[in-house]
């Protein structure tokens, strides 16, 4: 009985030991199954709602649904990770995969690409198609990839810009905005087309700027009208004018080493994953654009449409007088205008 006894607890032990280390070899395969997994981080200033986000999402559900399992897509919105405008130092430094960049980004370290930032320069969300799908984007791409160790899938569309005030005046030139301190965010691209459009360009992230209208720390801000929705911007202020100062775009990007360790399979699903993202976003924006006049109005701002003729020519007038435009490429605004004509 006692032997028996004995012998059964040793048994037990040792399906036990078996047991146990089968869990621990359990744990070192799905610890091995989690280290093959690629995290792709990606940075957004945006709220989860507006379309770029929404895009992000739609990217994601692609991506693991064409590799299931290879890739742990992680978004951060409302510049939680890392605050607008240094997104780029962190892909650099290895401590972010992806982010939404725009021309005026690369613009303060690749100078002669502040044409990019050129109010008034693109006629609409096709002709930002043209020209970053064709030619011109793929030198765009080539400069980037190995000035900056930075890889651009796509452009996609991120609105119209307009000015949005937080007290209603009468503006219908550039004159009129004078002493209004316009939120712009803190390059210098930015700045300067602030101060083009007449206003005080007024440096601000973008996470700041809700409050900053409440308390009035500053006058107004310029966006496309589906970003000032989703981010609420409707409930602090009182006037939209419709400049259409400028058809922007952001570069769907990653850190160049992350995109070179990829396999070539690998590569094709995330650029698939992206089509389809872009696709939801552009498709988005345009139609939110399309509402967004009404929206406004239902929320009780006036939407006023000034002199578009007499800001166009000021603030081409200044950019193509400025210290930019003596960097700018030889030709690429001939080429930039003909792309999509």
């Amino acid at each position: 009985m006692g032997a028996t006894s004995l012998y059964g607890c040793k048994l037990g032990r040792r399906k036990f030991i078996a047991g146990g280390l089968g869990l621990v070899s359990m744990g070192i395969l799905s610890g091995r199954a989690r280290a093959d997994v690629k995290v792709i981080r990606i940075s957004t200033p945006g709220t989860d709602t507006e379309w770029q986000s929404k895009a992000l999402v739609a990217f994601k559900d692609a991506l693991e649904k064409s590799m299931p399992g290879v890739f742990d897509v992680q978004i951060h919105y409302n510049g939680t990770l890392f605050a607008q405008g240094t997104e780029i130092e962190a892909m650099q430094r290895g401590n972010l995969e992806v982010a939404l960049t725009s021309p005026a980004d690369l613009t303060e370290l690749i100078p002669e690409y502040s044409i990019f930032t050129t109010g008034y320069l693109m006629r609409d969300a096709a002709h930002l198609d043209a020209v970053y799908d064709g030619d011109v984007g793929k030198e765009v791409k080539a400069k980037v990839a190995s000035d900056l160790g930075l890889q651009i899938l796509r452009s996609q569309y991120l609105g119209t810009r307009h000015v949005i005030l937080r007290e209603p005046r009468t503006v219908n030139v550039p004159a009129d905005l004078a002493g209004v301190k316009l939120r712009m965010p803190g390059s210098k691209a930015w700045q300067f087309l602030g101060n083009a459009l007449g206003a005080n360009a007024t440096p601000l992230a973008f996470e700041e700027v809700y409050l900053a209208m409440q308390t009035g720390t500053i006058d107004g801000l310029e966006n496309p009208l589906p970003d000032a929705i989703s981010a609420k911007f409707y409930e602090v202020s009182k006037q939209v004018v419709l400049t259409g100062h400028q058809v922007a775009n952001v570069f769907f990007t990653f850190a160049k080493p992350f995109w070179d360790g990829l396999s070539d399979d690998e590569r094709k699903a995330i650029s698939a994953a992206e089509d389809a993202a872009k696709k939801v976003n552009d498709a988005g924006v345009l139609a939110t654009e399309a509402e967004g006049k009404a929206f406004f109005e239902a929320h009780g701002n006036t939407v006023t449409t000034p002199d578009v003729a007499a800001f166009r020519k000021q603030v081409l007038d200044k950019f193509l007088n400025s210290e930019f435009a003596k960097n700018w490429p030889p030709g690429m605004l001939e080429r930039i205008n003909a792309a999509g004509a």
